[in-house]
């Protein structure tokens, strides 16, 4: 395994691991309902591995993502890098908006520290931006639990340029967390420069386009019902054919290396700048393997040139969210 560093020294595995998908149920579903056992099973061995980067929020189920993750690496809690997220407010399990307050944040984190079974979060991210709170009130209160040693360091996601660049003022910043990848590259525009400026290191979510990129879907009828990819504008009936040249593309540089689809979509990411670390999601060994192994794989100048004509920034066939969802990001 090799290793980056985030922001404020921060040492990460070059892939960490979306724990998302491993729970049963629960309110987010990505193909087949997971096997818990095999989800336990894929955590076991990407530490085995040497993956130490794992990646879960306090609204995965809810809750109780962190509680399988908290079981998963219970004996096994040394070295790793534990992330984890709050931002959202519930009425019982339902979410019912966002709440960055401080108050919401110790009780998140206090919630979160339980559930995991352990004494600190490792990185602690803002989930979404609460545009009713000042982003310094927001990190403030983060810090608090820093000091009292519950938190390592804190983070923001999906924060928009002129968020992150307060937030940076006012206190250390150890990573943004995005979507990126080959099909969404819109933090090329100007976030990324913004994290380089203020050394905020960058962890991509969905890198592999929710599955799309590794080839794993050609059609939406292969997307089992409740599956939250048919909500995804980039998977519709008009949208998805268009895309499905990005997939071909990748395919194309895939076979050349004698490499998978999601090997070579990683491999364009890690390509992008050390200080990137994507945390594709997993539920199973066989794809968490495939993908860790994306860190041993060079791209050549000519592969990055073919990817670059198949798939240029704003050159996705539909937006990455819906209308509600797209209110959330950027801010």
């Amino acid at each position: 395994m090799k290793y980056r560093t985030l922001g404020h020294g921060l040492k990460v595995s070059a892939i960490g691991i979306g724990c998302m998908p491993m729970i049963k149920g629960g309110n987010i579903l990505y193909g087949e309902a997971a096997d818990l056992d095999e989800s336990t099973r894929t955590i076991h061995r990407a530490i085995d591995l040497g993956v130490t980067f794992f990646d879960t929020a306090q609204i995965y189920g809810p809750f109780s993502n962190e509680e399988l993750l908290g079981a998963a690496i219970k004996g096994k809690r040394d070295g790793l890098i534990i992330a984890t997220k709050f931002g959202f407010k519930f009425e019982g399990n339902q979410i019912v908006g966002v709440d960055g307050s401080p108050a919401n944040a110790r009780a998140a984190c206090e919630g979160s520290l339980q559930r995991l079974g352990i004494d600190t979060i490792d990185l602690f991210y803002q989930h979404r931006v609460d545009p009713s709170i000042p982003i310094e009130e927001v990190v403030g209160g983060m810090m608090e639990l820093v000091n009292e040693g519950k938190v390592r360091h804190i983070a923001l996601s999906e924060a928009g340029p002129d968020t992150l660049r307060r937030a940076a003022k006012a206190a250390p910043i150890t990573a943004l967390q995005s979507e990126y990848s080959i099909w969404e590259r819109d933090v090329e525009e100007e976030i990324l420069g913004v994290c380089r400026e203020h050394g905020i290191g960058f962890v991509p979510y969905s890198p592999l386009g929710r599955g799309f990129l590794a080839g794993a879907v050609r059609s939406r009828d292969e997307l089992p019902e409740g599956d939250w990819r048919r909500n995804d504008p980039r998977y519709s009936d008009e949208n998805l054919p268009a895309n499905l040249a990005i997939v071909d593309a990748i395919g194309a540089v895939a076979d050349k290396h004698k490499a998978s689809k999601a090997q070579v979509a990683l491999a364009w990411l890690l390509a992008q700048g050390e200080d990137i670390v994507p945390i594709p999601g997993t539920k199973r060994r066989v794809t968490m393997e495939d993908s860790v192994a994306a860190t041993e794989l060079a791209l050549t100048a000519d592969d990055l040139a073919a990817i670059e004509a198949a798939a240029p920034r704003g050159g996705t066939s539909g937006p990455r969210y819906g209308e509600q969802g797209m209110r959330m990001v950027r801010l």
